[in-house]
């Protein structure tokens, strides 16, 4: 990964920090997003530790806002002439709705929504051998998109949220990857398999209480990491694009994660409401 420039969200704890200490150790260039200013400054220090030979760049947004997702980009783009690998990792999970300043769900707004404004407006960055790397969930299983209600305003439960938000992850994968085809620069998702981080510790509610109880079971940040670290450095998935993977292999998502035609809507809902990417 000598020479190559990786942008990734969720890069301060849990497995985003680790795949971005990890691709730091193999030579890459880590320019992250972060929301909170100290924990921002700890990781920054913390990858000069690993490679102080990089020039290593943190930003700051709320990836909830609209605004913000589209201005942190602009800001990426205007600075990075090329672009070798977007890891789109940043998540959340709400114990009750909460509606963001753009009218959006904030589970959407920031699972699925940041997703999307961070891939259109970097990937003219990137060339022939660029990399778009997803986190998606398993959590997507039994999950429908009500396009009636993409709000959940009718109704909403943290964890019905969180798994169509994750749905949304790979239908947008899916026809990103259908947009990108002859470019050179592939798209991929991944389930990174449950694992014990701060995710779902301000959730509110009963859902950190029962996300804790589950972490007894979880997997290490170290173990969930692997496969992004594997879609983003190696050569095997080169050529591979529209995939979802599972423990560094493909695997086959639900029915509801292969409608093309639902991709396609969701794309362009998502283009309505970021005012971009149609």
């Amino acid at each position: 990964m000598q020479g190559t420039t990786i942008v990734v969200t969720g890069a301060t704890s849990g497995i985003g920090e680790v795949a971005a200490d990890r691709l730091a150790a193999k030579g890459a260039r880590i320019v992250f997003i972060a929301r909170d200013r100290a924990r921002g400054e700890h990781t920054l220090k913390h990858l000069h530790a690993i490679a102080p030979q990089a020039d290593h760049v943190a930003h700051y947004a709320d990836l909830s806002k609209l605004g913000e997702m589209r201005r942190v980009a602009e800001e990426i783009a205007a600075a990075e002439p090329k672009i070798d690998v977007l890891v789109n990792n940043a998540g959340a999970m709400f114990g009750s709705r909460r509606v963001t300043q753009d009218g959006l769900e904030m589970t959407f707004a920031t699972n699925h929504m940041s997703y999307f404004v961070l891939a259109n407006v970097l990937k003219a960055r990137m060339g022939a051998g660029g990399r778009i790397v997803s986190t998606a969930s398993d959590a997507h299983k039994g999950a429908r998109l009500d396009f009636d209600d993409l709000q959940s305003a009718k109704h909403y439960s943290g964890f019905g949220a969180y798994g169509r938000s994750k749905l949304c992850n790979i239908l947008f994968t899916r026809e990103l990857a259908r947009r990108l085809a002859g470019t050179g620069v592939t798209a991929n998702c991944l389930h990174p398999g449950f694992v014990a981080t701060r995710f779902g510790n301000q959730s509110g509610g009963i859902l950190p209480f029962v996300i804790g109880a589950a972490k007894t079971f979880a997997l290490t940040p170290e173990q969930g990491a692997e496969t992004i670290v594997y879609l983003a450095s190696s050569p095997d998935v080169s050529d591979v694009s529209g995939g979802y993977f599972v423990k560094s292999k493909p695997a086959t998502p639900t029915r509801e994660a292969q409608n093309e035609a639902d991709a396609k809507r969701l794309w362009d809902v998502s283009a309505r409401l970021a005012g971009i990417g149609g």
